[in-house]
């Protein structure tokens, strides 16, 4: 242990994949929002807090599992040909969740049918805290596999894994007030959740989707709707 203090290419791999970790969070720090969103705002940090907790618990328990992780790649069944592994059934199954919530999300708010205020369906703290454990499982595979393949180090991949998702539990906040004050950001955000539903599907169905293009499409949107927030506020400011 002291040795990886004193190294300087562990310290390369420990920034290195502590920066890779908190990108890959994002989508977990916006899916999270999102679900906390429907919440009392009392509740909401709670929520927000333990999901990221959960986060931190399950991809550290996956870390010191590396065999069990190294067998959920080995292939289950092959269908038409194609080996379909444990990890791609995880992934598969994720994706579709990921697609079938963003959706809903994106319905409710097209036709203005917010389900805590109409009382068809009761949002609960439970309810909420269980979709997100869901979703943090797929993120936590797909995030302990990208840190296997980077370092082959345990102690670094554990410490990069904690900084990040500390880093992600202090900016949630931030990030859950700037998706909630905008609401086309909102469905920015929930567009990038089906993209990611989308992408974690192919890679379950063994078709590589570089992620550069994916975070290059995703910061692009996001750069054009700044400057579309930049356009409305000063259209909105009164005139002098």
């Amino acid at each position: 242990m002291l040795e990886l203090l004193s190294d300087p290419n562990a310290w390369i791999a420990f920034g290195t994949l502590t920066a890779l970790e908190i990108v890959l969070g994002v989508d977990n720090i916006i899916f999270i929002s999102i679900l906390s969103s429907r919440l009392p705002k009392d509740q909401q940090p709670r929520a927000r807090f333990l999901g990221l907790a959960m986060a931190l618990v399950g991809r550290v328990v996956l870390l010191l599992s590396l065999a069990w992780i190294m067998r959920l790649t080995a292939p289950l069944f092959t269908v038409l040909e194609m080996a379909v592994s444990g990890r791609d059934l995880i992934l598969i199954g994720g994706g579709l969740f990921l697609l079938a919530k963003s959706t809903h999300e994106i319905h409710n708010k097209l036709e203005g049918e917010e389900e805590h205020a109409t009382g068809k369906k009761v949002v609960t703290f439970g309810n909420v805290l269980f979709q997100i454990f869901l979703l943090d499982m797929v993120f936590s595979l797909d995030s302990v596999i990208t840190a296997v393949g980077m370092v082959d180090q345990i102690p670094i991949m554990i410490a990069a894994i904690v900084t990040a998702i500390l880093f992600m539990m202090v900016s949630a906040e931030a990030v859950s007030a700037f998706i909630e004050k905008h609401p086309t950001v909102k469905m920015l955000a929930l567009s990038f959740l089906l993209m990611v539903g989308v992408a974690l599907i192919a890679e379950g169905l063994d078709f590589h989707m570089p992620r550069g293009y994916i975070y290059f499409a995703m910061a692009f949107s996001v750069l054009v709707e700044m400057l579309n927030l930049k356009i409305r506020g000063k259209r909105s400011e009164p005139a002098k």
